[in-house]
């Protein structure tokens, strides 16, 4: 797994479990949101055949995810929120360069990192859960945001140079270090609260 500078803490799930509602409409829009982002790099980069099939597949698998986050909404009761801009992608994204080559890796990383912080916090929801068909199911999404990001990170070094692209990757991490320690504390997937 890519490696976070810091972890989430034990009070992150507390708030998860106190407002599993606002979790789940908040899992709902970054699951819209992924499959935007693999749409948004195809529609950008139809001539990198390498990354249009590794996009298809993700917005393939985003969809599934989101109709399955969206189940568990309707079977609580629970309307679909809102797209809420997030500060935190919104820093991330304010890190990537204009040029086009660097802009492309920059884009990659980025998702790559959401993609970690997900698959970290997926995962604390799967092991605080009770055992049974909800627990299965963040157990299975933090595998598959792992995979997810190990995607990303390969993809950037297809299309630039790995050590270059290893580099830049320590760079953005140090700015979403910073970004997830400022967001404040609430049941969001990308909500502050982290621990050293």
């Amino acid at each position: 797994m890519l490696r976070l500078e810091v972890a989430t803490d034990d009070r992150w799930f507390a708030c998860v479990e106190a407002d599993f509602a606002t979790f789940l409409q908040d899992h709902a829009a970054c699951e819209r949101k992924a499959l935007a982002t693999a749409m948004a790099l195809i529609a950008h980069y139809p001539d990198r055949a390498e990354l249009v099939d590794a996009m298809s597949e993700l917005a393939t698998e985003e969809l599934d995810h989101f109709k399955r986050v969206r189940e568990l909404l309707l079977a609580r009761g629970i309307a679909l929120a809102t797209d809420k801009k997030s500060d935190y992608v919104a820093g991330l994204r304010r890190q990537l360069r204009n040029e086009s080559g660097a802009r492309l890796t920059d884009r990659l990383l980025v998702a790559a990192i959401i993609e970690a912080r997900s698959c970290e916090r997926l995962g604390i929801v799967a092991r605080g859960l009770d055992a049974g068909p909800c627990q299965d199911f963040y157990r299975e999404l933090a595998i598959c945001e792992a995979r997810h990001h190990a995607d990303f990170v390969r993809l950037a070094k297809t299309y630039a140079e790995p050590a270059a692209v290893d580099a830049r990757l320590a760079d953005l991490l140090g700015v979403e270090a910073r970004l997830i320690e400022a967001q404040p504390l609430s049941a969001h997937v990308h909500a502050g609260l982290v621990g050293r």
